[in-house]
C-alpha cells in the first residue's frame, strides 16, 4: 500500500464529517431522538410479541411517547425441499409488515411502508425438533422485518422527528 493510500483511508472521516455526515447513534443522532418516543402496538400472538420485543430493543421502550407505530405481520411457508418419497425435507417462511407511524398530537400519519424477507427451516429429524426449527425461524424473521422498520425510521426521522 503505498503513502498516498494511507492518507486517504485516515482523512475519510474527516471527509464525511465535512458533508454533514453523523453517526445514527452518537450524540444528538437520529436514532437518539427517537429513543422511547414510539409506542408499539401491543401484540396479539408470537409473532407480533417478537416483534414489539425486537423493536422495544432498538428504540427503547416507550417514556413519554409521542408516536404510535401499527402494524399488521402476514408470513406464509412454502415447501422448498422434497425427498423422492414425497417427504418435505425445507420449509421457505416469507413475510411482509405493512407499517404506519401516527403523531399522538395531530393523529395524522407521519410515514409509514412494507418491509418484507425470508428465512428458511430444516423440517427434517423429529416433530419436537421440526417445531423448534420453524419456532426459530418465525422469531428471526421478525427480528429481521424489526430491523428493517428500525433503518426507516431512522433514515427518514429528520423529516418528522
Amino acid at each position: 500500500m503505498s503513502l498516498p493510500d494511507r492518507r486517504s483511508v485516515l482523512f475519510a472521516p474527516l471527509a464525511l464529517m465535512a458533508c454533514g455526515f453523523a453517526p445514527a447513534y452518537g450524540p444528538g443522532g437520529a436514532a437518539r431522538a427517537l429513543e422511547g418516543r414510539i409506542r408499539v402496538a401491543d401484540p396479539n400472538d408470537k409473532l407480533g410479541f417478537d416483534l414489539v420485543e425486537r423493536l422495544e430493543e432498538r428504540l427503547g421502550r416507550p417514556q413519554a411517547p409521542r408516536f404510535d407505530l401499527a402494524y399488521t405481520i402476514v408470513t406464509k411457508a412454502e415447501t422448498l425441499g422434497i425427498t423422492p418419497e414425497n417427504a418435505i425435507t425445507r420449509y421457505h417462511l416469507t413475510g411482509h409488515i405493512d407499517w404506519t407511524l401516527t403523531s399522538r398530537d395531530s393523529g395524522q400519519r407521519v410515514t409509514g411502508g412494507r418491509v418484507q424477507g425470508f428465512t428458511a427451516y430444516s423440517a427434517t429429524g423429529s416433530t419436537v425438533a421440526g417445531l423448534a426449527a420453524e419456532q426459530d425461524a418465525a422469531f428471526r424473521l421478525m427480528r429481521m422485518l424489526a430491523d428493517q422498520i428500525v433503518t426507516r425510521l431512522i433514515a427518514t426521522s429528520d423529516a418528522w422527528a
